[in-house]
């Protein structure tokens, strides 16, 4: 149970706990959609310079650790080794989910305090943590999965924002 005396938790693990099984149900679009031909749809980009469905979503899990550990003042955990496909890219999922779980409040209680470092592509960032939080880590987690959405849509999957949020109903 989360605690609102502790923001920092409150602003990150349950949006990632509520959105990665946002991201879980376009992998299981994506999978059913597939047809017997998953190569091309874990291969699609919106563009030939940027990451395909599978990275996106793969990305996506990941940094949703890349968030919370640092902030709750530990390393980012070995994520594992996952097979390719829709199977490896649930069990990915599975387990961002399971270890942001492990996670207890009182670990960022001394979080604000804390200076960041990070690498964004080739920069080196130092931030303090509230700015790491919603300047880089929730933009960039949200990023990875709003591509990954993207990339069905343009696909023709028939998703809408409920697919995206989980709020929305639509006739």
């Amino acid at each position: 149970m989360s605690s609102p005396s502790c923001p920092l938790y409150e602003s990150s693990v349950p949006v990632f706990l509520r959105y990665l099984p946002r991201l879980a149900g376009l992998v299981d679009k994506a999978a059913e959609a597939a047809a017997g031909d998953a190569a091309v749809l874990l291969a699609a980009r919106l563009a030939p310079d940027m990451l395909p469905f599978e990275s996106q979503v793969q990305i996506a899990a990941h940094f949703a650790l890349r968030a919370c550990f640092p902030l709750a003042g530990q390393p980012v955990p070995d994520f594992g080794e996952f097979p390719s496909g829709f199977d490896g890219l649930r069990d990915r999922i599975a387990r961002a989910i399971a270890l942001l779980q492990d996670l207890a409040p009182a670990q960022f209680e001394a979080g604000p305090d804390r200076l960041l470092r990070e690498r964004a592509g080739q920069a080196e960032l130092a931030l303090p943590a509230v700015e790491f939080l919603h300047h880089y880590a929730l933009p960039n987690f949200f990023f990875h999965l709003s591509c990954a959405y993207a990339i069905l849509r343009a696909r023709g999957l028939a998703l809408g924002k409920q697919d995206f949020d989980g709020f929305h109903r639509y006739g």
